[in-house]
């Protein structure tokens, strides 16, 4: 294995692996800020209660995923120093700018209002407390798509001239309008959307399939009258809020997917790996148009709960396919990633530098070391952000740790539809 083909392979490993964590923070983000303010904005006590416990059930999962998330995007922007001098000597001077204030917007503005929100409960005002998880989720949007600013410009570089081999922005709103920057990244948004809901349906699925009702022969049978327990509820209205994220998530997908034609070589791409690229552009499309698809047939019979009314077995057996395609976003997810950037081979910045000429001229055997070490620390991070997701998830809303009232709130009989459901009594 040559220098290159090491540094390729790790940097194709750690950026794929370090995506399924952006997918999962950008996926699931708005979907726990829409639940808290559905849950601040509530009357009735029994909808503010299964809100809360919505929000608190899914921020908890948010929270796993983003704590391992900053320590894999730190794995990630480590590599490049490493494995990359020549992009950062030639190319640094463009896209280090966003780089920087993607660090300041998820090291400072993203952490500090996350903080906030975390520590805040109970504390704040409930309107403080939830436009503190918005402001989390707009910065964190904007952290990532200022990294699809620094990513475009590798794929179709503007704003630009070279100076002494050295790139230098010459027109920074050209950079930041740059189409491989805004297609991409809301073609990524909508990807995150897709892969944040079926998180939603799988999960709800597994536990509407395994939960009876609290009136198990009424609401099987879907008879007037029926009623359902109130963590049936949860799971209820996280799958219909997960259906119908899902459906935005795959038009936007679509769309913009088929938008960045408009700069992209399609046959060059090709030409380079026909086999990968080709398989991974028919599999985006596919997928994209089939989670429309159901999912707009679903919001259908969501309309008048339908879909909990079907035939028992029926509907169990919906649970259990809508369980087994939760990877299904992820892993079409990682294919986009691999067509794009194979895509752009040889090219490390596109018409400006060759891979070949970015790569570090340190021996072999010293990047296939920083290989082991960096992609086992990386799957590390991700074998646990999976596993103690799954524990909680399966968990469900029992005992839930976020936002959990303070002792003194057990004994106050004026908050008592806080704490009849979610495992806090």
């Amino acid at each position: 294995m040559t220098t290159l083909d090491a540094a390729r392979l790790q940097f194709a490993l750690l950026a794929g692996t370090h995506f399924l964590f952006v997918l999962v923070t950008l996926g699931l983000g708005p979907v726990v800020a829409v639940f808290q303010t559905r849950w601040a904005l509530a009357r009735r006590p029994e909808r503010r209660a299964v809100f809360e416990s919505a929000t608190r059930f899914w921020g908890q999962l948010y929270l796993v995923n983003y704590a391992l998330g900053i320590a894999a995007g730190i794995v990630m922007e480590l590599q490049l120093g490493l494995n990359f001098p020549g992009l950062l000597d030639v190319g640094g001077g463009v896209f280090g700018a966003p780089l920087v204030i993607e660090t300041m917007a998820a090291f400072f503005l993203e952490s500090t209002f996350l903080g906030l929100w975390v520590f805040g409960w109970h504390v704040l005002p409930r309107w403080a407390h939830t436009v503190a998880f918005w402001l989390v989720v707009l910065t964190g949007y904007l952290s990532a798509f200022t990294v699809m600013v620094a990513n475009g410009f590798m794929r179709h570089p503007v704003g630009f001239e070279m100076v002494d081999g050295t790139a230098r922005v010459t027109d920074a709103a050209a950079l930041v309008t740059n189409p491989a920057a805004l297609l991409s990244g809301l073609h990524v948004v909508g990807a995150c959307l897709m892969a944040g809901a079926f998180l939603l349906v799988g999960v709800s699925a597994w536990h509407l399939r395994r939960a009876p009702s609290r009136m198990p022969g009424v609401v099987a049978a879907g008879l007037p009258g029926a009623t359902m327990s109130p963590e049936n509820e949860l799971w209820r209205r996280s799958m219909r809020t997960g259906v119908v994220t899902g459906t935005v998530g795959a038009f936007l997908a679509i769309s913009f997917g088929f938008g960045q034609y408009s700069y992209l070589d399609a046959e060059k791409s090709l030409a380079n790996a026909p086999g990968v690229i080709g398989t991974a552009y028919l599999t985006m499309e596919v997928v994209a148009y089939l989670t429309f698809l159901v999912g707009a047939g679903l919001v259908v019979l969501f309309a008048g709960n339908a879909l909990f009314r079907m035939w028992r077995p029926l509907r169990r057996g919906l649970y259990a396919v809508l369980v087994v395609l939760l990877p299904l976003p992820f892993l079409t997810a990682l294919l986009g990633w691999v067509a794009r950037e194979v895509g752009r081979q040889p090219w490390a910045v596109e018409g400006v530098l060759r891979t070949e000429d970015a790569v570090t001229d340190a021996p072999a055997g010293q990047v296939v070391t920083s290989l082991v070490v960096l992609v086992g620390v990386m799957l590390v991070l991700a074998v646990v952000d999976w596993a103690v997701m799954t524990r909680l998830a399966r968990r469900g809303a029992d005992r839930l740790g976020l936002g959990a009232p303070p002792d003194d709130a057990l004994r106050d009989p004026d908050r008592t539809e806080l704490l009849t459901f979610g495992g806090t009594r």
